[in-house]
This record gives structure tokens, C-alpha cells and sequence, in this order.
């Protein structure tokens, strides 16, 4: 089986949602998919989407399926407002408001962060479906509807089989099945797989303004995703510990210093270390030491493949979904 992978720059991600956008007008734009991202981008530290998705359970403990809580539509989704477009059209232009309270949505708590000024911060973190090598939503499936495919290990629900129990939904640790209640069935993710089978990346990659997405096949050795991943080791999992073994991967962010009470830098990060630690794991210490190592190298004008993979001078150059053969 291959599989195909995702590294995505978190030192890139401006947080503007294009792959957002991208994603949803091309598929989950209607017909009860109105609360479902498929792809998003929240902001660190945060709850997220949806709701505090991180402590609802899921995933592995060893070779058993860890139990795990489904989101609730209102309170950790939020219903998608109405709002009252037709008062800016009055004398006085009303603000656009939503026609009934909101309790929580996307994106609520966007730019937030921690921390207090002049030390507050926050990053943005884009999340999809993983593609796991070990799935727990596969497992959790009475009616074997979940399946990943073996050319490029795209894990997709078969919309037949699927009679919408949900185990899916809450045996992902990351939340990232929904549940259509109109089509009564479960949804996720596809990878963009109409795409991929014509050459062409996700819309959420093509689409990033800020070059932030690398896509290629684990094991094609040329491959931004091989490259980033096993030989810099710098780009890691997210919350590695469910056990999944996810397929997105996360260059972590870099963040600038603290200040003490007089103004002047302390050289500690201001997004600590010990917060990274606990989305990345304890291999996140080493990436950030290597990533600090070859910004240092290229500010001297050194040279540094990783940099200038990283930078990404040419857009072609971050996607290989049809690498050559090797030779035999």
C-alpha cells in the first residue's frame, strides 16, 4: 500500500481560510454539509472546532479502541446563523447581526491566543482528516463502510454500506467525520481524490497563498513529504499519542521572544515549548533546534536545502503525485 501525505508550514499559515473556502464551495457548500468543514483553520491555544475536540476521547490505547463522546450540534458545532442581511439595506444601516443567539461556530475564537501583552500569541493551525495508517473510525465501523484505498491509502466511507451509527465520529480523536443528518450517513475528507487521480493536489493545497502545503507519496524519496518528514525529521504529527499514526504532518512554529518587565528580550519563545510539546510530542524539541540551526545557516548566506525547501521558490515544486519511476 502507498501512502499519500501532507506537511503543512505552520510558520507559513497566515490564518486567511482560503483552503477553507477552497474546500468547502467545493464540497460541503449544501444539502445538510451547511455546519461541516472538512478542512479549517483554528487558532492556538484555543478549543477549536469542534468544541474543545481535543478531550472528546477516541483513537488507541495499544491494539483497543480508546471510547470517545460525540460533538453536540449547537453547543460544539453551532448551528450556522441567519442573519438580518435585509436591515442594511434601511435608513441607517443596521450592523449585521445573527437572528438568534449563537452559542459556538468556526473560527469563534479566532485570534484569540494566550498569554498577556506584550507576551500574548497564538498561531494558526489547519486541520483535516489525517488519513491514518491505523484508522480508528475504520475499526469502530460495525458495517465495515470505512475503507482505505491501496494506491494511495485515501481512507473513504463507502455512502452504501453507511447506515450513520456514528462509532466513527467518535472514535476519531480529531473529530474530522461529521454526520450528514440529511443523508442520514457519516462524511469526512476525501482527500481530494477525484483530484489525485488526475494529477492534481487538494484544493486545499493548490489554493494557499502562503505555499504552505507539501504534497507527495511517503515513500517517493524526492518528495517534499518524505524529505520533511524522515530524513529533517521536522515535520511531526498531530497529537501523536491516539496511536493512528496520522498523515498530515506539522512543521512547528517558531515564535519570537519573550520581553521581562523592563522590555528587553529574554530569548525564551513566547509560544512555549512545553504547549508544543503537548499537540507534537516530545520529538517537537529537535525539529525546532534544527529549524533555528538552518535559519542560522541561511542568515550567514549559507546554503540550506531545508530552507529553500521549506521556502518553496517554485509552486510546481511542493506537489509530486506522479513521480518518475525509478529506474530498475
Amino acid at each position: 500500500m502507498r501512502q499519500l501525505g501532507m506537511v503543512i508550514d505552520l510558520n507559513k499559515c497566515i490564518g486567511c481560510q482560503t483552503c477553507t473556502l477552497a474546500c468547502k464551495t467545493q464540497w460541503t457548500d449544501r444539502g445538510g454539509r451547511e455546519f461541516m468543514y472538512w478542512n479549517h483553520v483554528e487558532t492556538r491555544p484555543g478549543l477549536g472546532y469542534p468544541r474543545d475536540w481535543e478531550k472528546a476521547g477516541g483513537g488507541w490505547e495499544g491494539d483497543r479502541l480508546k471510547p470517545g463522546r460525540l460533538p453536540r450540534l449547537a453547543e460544539d458545532y453551532g448551528v450556522p446563523a441567519e442573519f438580518n442581511h435585509g436591515a442594511l439595506f434601511e435608513p441607517g444601516g443596521a450592523p449585521l447581526r445573527p437572528l438568534e443567539a449563537m452559542q459556538w461556530g468556526p473560527n469563534w475564537q479566532e485570534d484569540q491566543g494566550a498569554g498577556e501583552f506584550p507576551n500574548s500569541h497564538f498561531f494558526y493551525l489547519p486541520r483535516l482528516c489525517n488519513h491514518c495508517t491505523k484508522p480508528a473510525c475504520l475499526a469502530a465501523c460495525p458495517r465495515q463502510a470505512i475503507y482505505k484505498r491501496e494506491q494511495d491509502g485515501i481512507v473513504l466511507i463507502d455512502q452504501e454500506r453507511c447506515r450513520g451509527y456514528r462509532y466513527c465520529v467518535a472514535a476519531c480523536p480529531y473529530k474530522k467525520i461529521y454526520f450528514n443528518p440529511l443523508a442520514g450517513r457519516s462524511e469526512k475528507c476525501i482527500f481530494c481524490y477525484p483530484r489525485v487521480e488526475n494529477g492534481l493536489p487538494q484544493a486545499c493545497a493548490y489554493q494557499c497563498v502562503g505555499r504552505a502545503r507539501h504534497v507527495a507519496y511517503l515513500d517517493d524519496t524526492g518528495g517534499a513529504v518524505h524529505r520533511l518528514v524522515n530524513e529533517w525529521k521536522v515535520a511531526l504529527p498531530l497529537h501523536p499519542e491516539h496511536g493512528t499514526q496520522p498523515n498530515v504532518y506539522y512543521v512547528p512554529p517558531l515564535s519570537p521572544s519573550t520581553f521581562d518587565a523592563a522590555g528587553k528580550p529574554t530569548g525564551q519563545p513566547r509560544i512555549p515549548d512545553e504547549y508544543l510539546e503537548e499537540l507534537f510530542g516530545p520529538a517537537v524539541h529537535a525539529a525546532l533546534a534544527t529549524l533555528k540551526q538552518e535559519i542560522a545557516r541561511k542568515g550567514k548566506g549559507e546554503p540550506s536545502a531545508l530552507m529553500d525547501l521549506l521556502i518553496a521558490f517554485r509552486h510546481g515544486d511542493m506537489f509530486r503525485l506522479n513521480p518518475p519511476r525509478e529506474e530498475s
